[in-house]
């Protein structure tokens, strides 16, 4: 028998099955979608079994395939198509494919090799009367005496007493040893809770959803902040439960995954796997294998829990679905919707988006009637919407109010003195972004990408966000050695040092990227916050979407233009829906809430529409400029990335590639570039662009792939494809 192996090698041209003799003593065994591990050339390398088969046509000599890694299937029936699917929609090799979908300790890589977490259990091998008999010394006897009540005892807490007298039981065979395999990711018990009672709108969404629970159709669920998306999710959830069928429910920030286990451990218990970045190898491997063995009835994550192995899936959510974060942005660049659709069509379930502010694109197909639209226009508790008030911050500079406008720090005053709580969004970390000498006009840059360096106070450290480069910060300038170095820019970390003065006798705590690295910072930070424990919380725009803090009743945004400047044709839409989701944190409970917006462009159309809440304007406005520029969802986009260190390689074969696009595609899709990218140079690699817009072009994926493999063989220069950009 032989067996098809797709290995981890590499070489961008190698993405192909290799064949290899099933030897005699796996020939039992051995199925499709497990690892192996198989001789080649002079290494020994792991690889994917994708098929099996009786006999072979071709006449060279075939190596015997060394061991099978894995007792259970890794790639399931459904996995296997996945990885094929990503495959087609990404222009992306298969191995890379199936690489993004596993978690690390299941990949096929050389020397990758995760133990399994095991529970160490003593029992008696005779009975407690024979076993005190047989023992000689106190220490011993009490050891012993644990068994009174008990069949089995916790080695560890046999050890505590005396390791050596428990060696010398197990020695003597008083003891026998035994041993669990237990889970490393414990989730707590939370006390149960009922389900609450619906509104009349969130009932109406319920029912739309229930209809449809056997349907391969997908459902926006569009709800304006305080909604009660949630409730509605977790009733619909219990139906598919009660027909013993499994949930996938995906959130689009890690930040947000500790409420959502919260939520639904009060209400469904423990039967609930949890796959996101934040955990360990070993925790990853874990909960894989505990949804494979179909020991969980809801999965909860972020993009990568897409691929959980759910056999009985009977609903996909994906919550906040307008967040970039459902976009992958290392290859293969796939998108959630389009691997939840796939699931969707395989298990024939519905797909539930759920989203105050849905991207244009989603919202125009719920419009069309391609997707099924639900809304809901209240809040839960049928509590206002908050109060917006846009700034000047020009006339605020004026008055010397640099740091917070008058209105903001005022009301910041009152919210403390009323015992309440204030969420503060700027979207920058680190100190200050710019770090220039007032002598010589030297300023701190990255040495391999084109961008300044960011001042992190803590660590006195310089860093570039891009590619990582760190530098210590002396207190003299590098050039003229003079003490005049000046910080410009505000990052949460100084916005965080600057209220600490300002308001003394607050707590105030910090939420970005830096502050909640350490594993399990966050979810005690947001505890922590959650029982008033901290007055004021900054944060980046991770604070920004889903978190439900029913004490905070303002919300001040600072730089509310930073992403409007952002060269990108959906950075109006990005802005709206950070501006709005941040806004929707104030006021969630009975008491009314206000949001204050900082910004240099007060008149902005995308900046008022998020004052008065108006995200249908905004829709309207929006689909208009879309439109006219043909930009989605008039148009596609495919984007194309030319990457080389050698800037004249770069450049020349960019409109080479641009040549080869105009020559091959059809007259009616545009082609834009080449040009500089945004962040032309990163880690030293130098980065050209070409933008396709498109409506029908048959030719397109075609001309794509043959591109694909004339750059498969050139070391010196790699493209980049994204097909839905």
């Amino acid at each position: 028998m032989i067996a098809s192996v797709l290995l981890e090698i590499k070489a961008k041209s190698v993405d192909k099955t290799f064949d290899y003799i099933i030897p005699n003593v796996l020939k039992e065994t051995l199925k499709i979608g497990v690892r192996v591990s198989v001789p080649f050339g002079n290494q020994k390398l792991q690889g994917y079994v994708l098929d099996i088969k009786e006999d072979r046509k071709e006449n060279y000599e075939l190596k015997e395939i060394l061991c099978q890694l894995d007792e259970e299937v890794i790639l399931n029936k459904e996995l296997l198509l996945i990885g094929k699917k990503i495959k087609e929609l990404t222009l992306s090799s298969l191995s890379s494919a199936y690489s993004t979908m596993l978690p690390s300790a299941l990949k096929a890589r050389k020397n990758n090799h995760t133990t399994k977490k095991y529970e160490f259990y003593l029992c008696l091998n005779c009975s407690v009367e024979e076993a005190n008999l047989l023992c000689k010394n106190k220490v011993q006897k009490e050891i012993i005496s644990l068994f009174d009540s008990n069949i089995t005892i916790s080695k560890k807490e046999a050890n505590e007493i005396s390791a050596s007298a428990v060696k010398t039981l197990l020695k003597k065979e008083i003891l026998i040893e035994k041993k669990e395999e237990c889970y490393r990711l414990q989730i707590g018990l939370e006390e149960l809770e009922p389900k609450k009672t619906l509104t009349k709108e969130q009932k109406k969404a319920y029912e739309e959803m229930i209809l449809r629970k056997t349907e391969a159709t997908t459902i926006l669920l569009h709800g304006v902040t305080g909604s009660g998306k949630t409730e509605v999710y977790m009733q619909v959830i219990e139906e598919i439960i009660k027909e013993n069928k499994q949930a996938l429910v995906l959130v689009p920030e890690i930040s947000l995954t500790p409420q959502f286990i919260q939520n639904f451990t009060r209400r469904f218990g423990t039967q609930i796997a949890v796959l996101h970045s934040a955990l360990s190898i070993g925790e990853k491997y874990d909960e894989w294998r505990k949804i494979m063995r179909g020991e969980c009835n809801i999965v909860i994550g972020a993009r990568s829990a897409i691929f959980a192995p759910l056999e009985k899936l009977g609903i996909i959510i994906i919550d906040e679905c307008h967040s970039d974060s459902y976009k992958q942005e290392n290859k293969p660049k796939y998108h959630v919707l389009d691997i939840a659709n796939f699931r969707s069509q395989y298990h024939k379930c519905p797909v539930i988006l759920g989203s105050a502010t849905p991207t244009l694109e989603i919202m125009a197909r719920a419009k069309k009637g391609l997707f099924h639209l639900v809304t809901l226009t209240k809040r839960a508790q049928n509590n206002t919407l908050p109060k917006c008030i846009l700034v000047n911050k020009k006339e605020e500079i004026k008055k010397g109010n640099f740091l917070l406008s008058e209105i903001l720090e005022q009301k910041i005053t009152e919210r403390l003195e009323k015992k309440e709580q204030v969420m503060i969004l700027l979207n920058r970390r680190g100190h200050s972004t710019l770090i220039q000498c007032s002598s010589c006009g030297f300023v701190y840059k990255c040495p391999y990408c084109d961008i300044t360096l960011t001042f992190h106070k803590s660590t006195k450290n310089l860093r570039c966000h891009y590619c990582g480069y760190t530098k210590y910060l002396d207190d003299f300038c590098p050039e003229c050695k003079e003490e005049s170095l000046n910080y410009y820019g505000l990052g949460t970390e100084k916005l965080e040092s600057k209220l600490k003065e300002k308001f003394p006798n607050a707590n105030i705590a910090r939420m970005d990227t830096d502050t909640t690295s350490k594993k399990g910072t966050l979810e005690t930070l947001m505890k922590s916050f959650r029982e008033k424990k901290y007055d004021i919380l900054i944060g980046t725009q991770m604070i920004s979407k889903g978190l439900d803090f029913p004490a905070v009743t303002l919300v001040g945004i600072l730089n509310a233009d930073m992403t409007l400047n952002i060269p990108d044709f959906r950075s109006s839409e990005k802005t709206f829906a950070l501006l709005y989701q941040a806004s929707g944190r104030a006021g969630r409970s009975t008491i009314p809430g206000e949001v204050i917006i900082e910004t240099f462009n007060p008149n902005n159309k995308v900046l008022n529409f998020v004052q008065n809440q108006d995200y249908t304007g905004f829709y309207h406005y929006e689909m208009q400029v879309r439109k006219l520029l043909k930009y989605p969802p008039f148009y596609y986009i495919a984007h194309l990335t030319i990457k080389s260190k050698d800037y004249e390689l770069a450049r020349n074969e960019s409109k080479k590639v641009s040549e080869f696009l105009r020559k091959n595609l059809d007259k009616d899709t545009l082609i834009l570039g080449p040009t500089t990218a945004n962040m032309f140079r990163i880690n030293n690699v130098y980065h050209f662009e070409i933008m396709i817009k498109y409506r029908f072009d048959k030719k397109l994926k075609d001309t794509l792939k043959e591109l694909e493999q004339i750059f498969m063989i050139n070391k010196k220069i790699d493209l980049d494809i994204d097909m839905n950009d």
